[in-house]
């Protein structure tokens, strides 16, 4: 497996959504198994709800 193989494994299966600082506010940013940012939410759970509706299964961050 060669790099970049390893690196897009589970790119269009996985995701993970973590808070971040937006406007002096909690956000919740939602990334691509490869670390690209897909989107931004004001809540955790509609962050990922949009996990879901895009068949997404979201993996946790330790």
């Amino acid at each position: 497996m060669s790099v970049q193989d390893f690196i897009d494994l589970g790119l269009t299966e996985v995701a993970y959504v973590k808070p971040v600082e937006m406007d002096g506010r909690t956000a919740y940013a939602v990334f691509a198994a490869n670390g690209q940012q897909l989107g931004v939410m004001e809540s955790r759970n509609t962050a990922l709800a949009a996990l879901f509706q895009n068949d997404l299964e979201p993996i946790s961050l330790h």
